[in-house]
This record gives C-alpha cells, structure tokens and sequence, in this order.
C-alpha cells in the first residue's frame, strides 16, 4: 500500500499524520484499532494478526 492511501486511512480516523513514516502510521492506526503495534518490526515469532489490515505488507518487508 502506498503511503498516500495509508495516510488517508488515517485522516479518516483522525490520526495527524504530519511527517510520520509508512511503519510509524502504520502502527499508529494498530494502536488506534486496538492492535499489536508491530508493523515491520523484527519478529522472533511467526505473525498470529491474522485479521491485520497491514498483514500482506509486514510480510513482504
């Protein structure tokens, strides 16, 4: 996903976006939806977010 869509992801839930980047939005809006804010961060465990929005994208990286 590009940063302009997550960004407006998050102005549509009334996040500030400002100068964040794609991983710092990212796990802002998983905080907000009440998530695990682990988006791009090294993992010792495979992801069990199943239902993660940003789940494809995280697994790429």
């Amino acid at each position: 996903m590009r940063v302009e869509e997550i960004r407006n992801i998050a102005r549509e839930r009334g996040i500030k976006t400002g100068k964040l980047t794609k991983g710092e939005l990212i796990r802002t809006i998983q905080r907000e939806e009440g998530n695990s804010d682990c988006f791009g961060l090294p993992a010792s465990l495979p992801c069990d977010q199943a239902g993660c929005l940003w789940r494809a994208d995280c697994q790429q990286d």
